[in-house]
């Protein structure tokens, strides 16, 4: 018992190190080099415990450049709301919105994931609401407001962070209306920009049809999921009239597919073919993260789909 507790402080010691070092060693993350690690619309720091310390540093970086203070809660989305920012800094915005959100869902364990989330989500509406045609907090409509919005990154990592916000708190969110807000926002991105991060927006429908407590529909989940997998067998009769170009480049479609839509259908041999062919594939230079991330999460799966063979 000695011994483990041992070396779980020592584990913690090493950490705080990691998380130091990404500011200590030339002092607290520029903006410019913050701002660099976004590429692809992706954010390229490693998978590692290294990756997680250069992510909380850019996410200080973010907060340094838009002057948020240590007293406020970014949780709590009328102080957010009340903090002054210029629209000049909107793209700060919708990255820091980003980078809560990957912190969140790639380097944190689940019980601690709300927090998060919920920063991410402020910080996109903040974004959003910086238009001043998007009014849906001074009189205006929210689907008026939603359906003249061109920003894609706001719109996609504010509904990003709302959904996952959303899954922990499945019943209030429907009784909110959440899910129709949600599903407003993600047909928007459908029309503006359904190529985003390798057909985002497509992921994004597949696993909200496939996660609905009430309202599932799986065929609206292949029907969006087609778009970015190569399964001709499942998609033959899909209306796909143009794929998302290279989408087997990122690993997330498959895992999607996968998660969202096989595994629920109990298709556990394709299920673990096409587990397979994630872990088994080249992790490649444009998205180190997320792949990395996503042949982690296909292992995890993997042993699940295993298990009903």
């Amino acid at each position: 018992m000695r011994k483990a507790l041992i070396g779980m402080v020592v584990a913690c010691v090493a950490l705080v190190g990691l998380a130091a070092a990404a500011q200590t060693q030339t002092g607290p993350m520029s903006l410019d080099t913050a701002l660099g690690y976004f590429q692809h619309d992706s954010i390229t720091v490693p998978y590692s415990d290294q990756g997680k310390a250069e992510l909380q540093a850019i996410i200080e970086a973010f907060r340094t450049a838009l002057g948020v203070p240590a007293s406020l809660d970014e949780t709590n989305e009328d102080q957010v709301e009340a903090f002054s920012v210029d629209a000049s800094e909107k793209d700060i915005l919708n990255k820091l919105s980003q980078a809560y959100y990957t912190l969140a869902n790639v380097f944190t364990p689940e019980a601690d994931q709300e927090q998060l989330y919920l920063k991410g989500k402020n910080w996109g509406f903040k974004s959003l609401r910086l238009d001043p045609n998007f009014d849906d907090l001074r009189g205006g409509r929210f689907d008026t407001s939603v359906a003249q919005e061109t920003d894609v990154a706001a719109l996609y990592w504010t509904n990003s962070n709302w959904l996952r916000v959303s899954e922990k708190h499945k019943m209030q969110a429907v009784l909110a209306g959440v899910p129709k807000k949600s599903q407003l926002i993600t047909e928007r991105l459908l029309e503006i920009a359904p190529d985003y991060l390798v057909g985002g927006p497509y992921r994004s429908f597949a696993a909200y049809w496939s996660g609905l407590p009430i309202g599932r529909d799986l065929n609206k989940t292949l029907d969006n999921i087609c778009h970015v997998v190569d399964a001709p067998t499942y998609c033959a009769e899909c209306d796909i009239t143009q794929a998302v170009p290279d989408a087997a480049s990122y690993f997330e479609n498959r895992t999607f597919f996968v998660e969202f839509y096989l595994m629920p259908k109990k298709q556990w041999e394709d299920a673990e073919q096409i587990l397979q062919s994630v872990i088994n594939a080249p992790v490649g230079d444009t998205y180190p993260l997320m792949n990395a991330y996503s042949q982690a999460r296909a292992k995890e799966l993997l042993g699940e789909v295993q298990s009903h063979l």
